[in-house]
């Protein structure tokens, strides 16, 4: 169990790593042919997942410090590959997998054992490739070279699936063009092919409603480095809105990073933002309340509600129907653990509708999932008792210094 106490906040701490990014850039160095650096991939949860998965697949990773050394080129794996809790790896190398002729188990554990991967199984088939799981659920099994290099994928539940076959096209022989449909996370998508294109391949985007990647082409080898993770910095940001002044250093303004938004609703708030070339400081003000539509960075939501709980009025979050596969059923748990905390949380439609007020003490259990984990620490700066967050250990999975970090922001 994790205490926070209330406190205000002033400092200045390094966003780490982008998850998404690194993870995108280990895989496509992994089927590189040659040695590629990535520098500052981090050590959370998901990234060290990809680098497992990489190296089941036989790919040999040297790691130092502050850099991976990938020596590419796969062959396929003998045991099932271990995904951890990981939605992005599991589905990134489910359809590398798929330009195996050999069958190929992907399995995982946690929150990973209750997320759907129907999608898969209905992408690949439709690409010609065997796919079963067990009745939605992993284990994934993927046997059999995509034939059909054109198809349509549902995008409504996730763009990760389309990562990773857009990752893989260079391992098919012929062009691959795919027709999406109702693209949700549209800018991890941006994220993707900007990675693809770092490592020499090209990929065409329609509007986001067909995607063309030219047979042929092959990664070539290239030093990464990560920029830092917008995501996880959202909810020191928010910390400085609410509670004093943070300053986040490690962040490109102008980054593809879709949670690079909270900057949005922050400014809509009332916060005070200062932003310079590679950070950013916020200072608190009175907010009030604002509307904002996640529904294209659904990852937000648990920091925008740490915002909305300290805004004057009712604030109006778009896009809940993105939280339902998450971690935990992100909408539910947000509204049950905030309730503890005194701050209603109503639903209408497809809109998440947050009351402020002031926070009281009392005992938040992560349900598993590290972005409520760090919600509701967040929260806690300003609550009028000690918050008491159960499983704590969660944050590994994306932020692993969170906790360190949110200390040494608070005063003494």
């Amino acid at each position: 169990m994790k205490i926070v106490t209330p406190s205000e906040v002033d400092g200045t701490i390094t966003a780490p790593p982008s998850k998404s990014i690194a993870q995108r850039a280990i895989a496509i160095a992994a089927m590189a042919d040659g040695n590629s650096l990535i520098i500052s991939a981090g050590d959370c949860d998901d990234v060290l997942a990809t680098i497992g998965v990489s190296e089941q697949f036989g790919v040999l990773i040297d790691k130092t410090a502050d850099t991976l050394s990938i020596y590419g080129g796969m062959r396929p794996p003998v045991i099932p590959l271990q995904c951890r809790e990981s939605g992005l790896c599991i589905r990134m190398f489910a359809a590398i997998a798929a330009t195996f002729k050999e069958e190929i188990t992907l399995t995982g554990k946690g929150s990973l054992l209750n997320r759907p991967m129907y999608n898969i199984e209905e992408c690949l088939h439709a690409l010609g490739v065997k796919c079963t799981t067990n009745k939605g659920r992993i284990p994934v099994k993927v046997k059999g070279c995509i034939e059909t290099t054109t198809g349509v994928i549902d995008g409504s539940i996730s763009s990760q699936l389309l990562t990773g076959l857009l990752i893989a096209a260079p391992r098919i022989e012929n062009d691959l063009e795919l027709q999406v449909n109702n693209l949700k996370s549209k800018q991890y998508i941006d994220l993707t092919i900007d990675v693809i294109n770092k490592f020499g391949v090209v990929v065409e985007n329609q509007n986001y409603q067909n995607f063309y990647v030219k047979g042929g082409q092959s990664y070539k080898p290239c030093i990464f480095s990560v920029e830092g993770d917008w995501s996880a910095a959202a909810f020191m940001l928010v910390a400085g809105a609410i509670a004093g002044k943070v300053t986040v250093k490690n962040l490109k303004y102008d980054s593809l990073q879709p949670d690079k938004a909270i900057i949005k609703a922050l400014e809509e708030a009332g916060a005070d933002i200062l932003v310079k070339k590679d950070l950013i400081s916020v200072e608190k003000k009175p907010l009030k309340a604002f509307e904002f539509n996640a529904s294209h960075c659904p990852d937000l939501f648990p920091p925008l509600v740490a915002l909305a709980s300290n805004c004057d009025g009712e604030s109006k979050i778009t896009g809940i129907d993105r939280l339902v596969h998450k971690e935990s059923n992100r909408a539910d748990t947000l509204k049950n653990e905030f309730a503890k905390l005194n701050i209603g949380i109503t639903f209408h439609k497809n809109t998440m509708i947050v009351k402020g007020g002031k926070c009281k003490g009392g005992i938040i259990n992560s349900q598993n999932d590290h972005r409520i984990a760090m919600s509701c620490a967040v929260a806690a700066l300003v609550a009028k008792n000690t918050v008491r967050i159960e499983n704590p250990q969660v944050i590994t999975k994306s932020y692993p210094s969170f906790f360190k970090d949110l200390k040494s922001l608070q005063k003494k």
